[in-house]
């Protein structure tokens, strides 16, 4: 039978549980109560396709998304057993001109390799969570990929300005008698050996793989998390890249797999990742026994995470040191016209983030819910949620968001205390865009 067929039986299971509430349904959540009626009503997973989430509208895909992540955790009856191949997951790897190089997880260390000057500053690794078959999902990645290419490009503007300033100032102390044109022509040679920013983007397609509700219900995301792991202990040996550069970001899914890989990683070396970023990661439905979450603290030095459609796709469960929560736990954030845009705002909004003069876009209150947030006024801890997390923090967090582009309403919080909140007013308020 096909294990998401089972579904239909599990469903069974569940009405059983439901008449005999003494003996089962005190181990259950009130979110896990479902009549046998709406049992029956539930199609199995191989029945839904992600356009057919896309289609519909967001309460009720998250509602539809609770259901199978409760069902699939009352007998373990979907068993992690999708693997891909690392020759078949596509790698991108990106710099601040935003060339490219294309290769699989099986063979783009090697290229790396290639490069000259890889490693020298921040490298980021991001792991897709949903195929770009999906409109939504391509779009909102190419989103990311510009950011990140935007910032890198700046970087490296940055570093060429200060290495033409330095050259015409040694130029200037230089008291030989060589000719004027002789000092144009080693000008000349040395702007075209100048390095980039040394920054680099990896794109490790997994979603790519993840091409139906299947194979994101039963991806083995432990399995996947070693294959990534085996490949960064690689590249840190192979191109010498320094531990505190790698930041890991993972999308959905892909978040989780991030956790296994930082997890796997300190394993074997018993060192740690200096950053993992989960963007709305999952409610992960299939999963090894007796088995610890793949993301979690100390997965990293630091982990964040941004939590867009915590009832929907993604998890209300803290996995980070920093729990994000725009517009606190919701089926999806303000805007999202389904639960997969729901699911990939989490990556909008990181990506804005990157962005140049965005970084402190979404500053972001200690609280527990969007109504204390607001009741609150401001006080209590604060940091911005973004690539500014600040790293000494720890708790969840809440803010409010935009509908639309630009999300951050970089509206500062206001009688702080702590020094994370001196920021002036005036500051967060700019009306730039983008």
């Amino acid at each position: 039978m096909n294990p998401l067929g089972v579904l239909c039986v599990v469903a069974c299971v569940a009405a059983v549980a439901l008449a005999s509430p003494t003996q089962q349904i005190s181990n259950l959540k009130p979110s896990e109560w479902l009549q046998p009626s709406e049992l029956e009503q539930t199609p199995s997973l191989n029945e839904i396709t992600f356009e057919k989430l896309e289609n519909m509208p967001l309460g009720k895909g998250a509602k539809l998304m609770r259901k199978f992540y409760h069902l699939s955790q009352i007998d373990r009856s979907i068993t992690p057993d999708f693997v891909p191949s690392p020759s078949n997951i596509p790698v991108y790897i990106f710099n601040h001109k935003g060339q490219k190089k294309v290769a699989t997880l099986s063979n783009y260390v090697e290229e790396a390799k290639k490069i000259e000057d890889f490693g020298d500053e921040e490298v980021t690794i991001f792991i897709t969570g949903l195929p770009e078959s999906l409109e939504t999902v391509k779009k909102v990645n190419t989103q990311m990929i510009k950011s990140y290419i935007q910032s890198m490009s700046q970087k490296s503007e940055t570093m060429e300005k200060n290495q033409k300033y330095q050259k015409y100032a040694n130029v200037e102390e230089d008291n030989d008698d060589n000719d004027d044109d002789d000092d144009d022509d080693d000008q000349s040679n040395n702007w075209d050996n100048e390095k980039s920013s040394g920054s680099y983007l990896i794109v490790i397609d997994l979603g790519n793989t993840i091409t139906d509700m299947e194979r994101y219900a039963t991806l083995d995301v432990f399995s996947c998390g070693k294959m990534i792991a085996t490949t960064l202990i690689k590249l840190t040996n192979e191109c010498d890249v320094p531990l505190d550069v790698i930041h890991v970001i993972g999308q959905g899914l892909g978040g989780n797999v991030a956790g296994a890989t930082g997890k796997v990683f300190y394993a074997i070396t018993d060192h740690k990742l200096r950053r993992i970023t989960a963007l709305d990661p999952a409610s992960q439905m299939a999963k090894h026994p007796n088995m610890l979450t793949a993301l979690a603290r100390g997965s990293a030095d630091f982990v964040d995470a941004i939590h867009t459609s915590a009832l929907g796709m993604g998890t209300t469960r803290r996995v980070g040191d920093v729990d994000f929560f725009p517009n606190g736990p919701c089926d999806g954030v303000n805007g999202s016209k389904n639960v997969i845009d729901a699911h990939m705002r989490a990556t909008s909004f990181f990506a804005e983030s990157v962005r140049p003069a965005n970084h402190r876009n979404f500053p972001a209150i200690e609280s527990i819910s969007l109504k204390q947030y607001k009741s609150n006024d401001g006080y209590g801890k604060r940091t911005y949620m973004g690539i500014a997390a600040a790293r000494d923090l720890s708790g969840d967090y809440i803010l409010e968001v935009n509908d639309h582009s630009p999300f951050g309403q970089r509206t500062p919080a206001h009688k702080q205390n702590t020094y994370h909140g001196v920021h002036k007013t005036s500051y967060l308020q700019n009306d730039e865009s983008y």
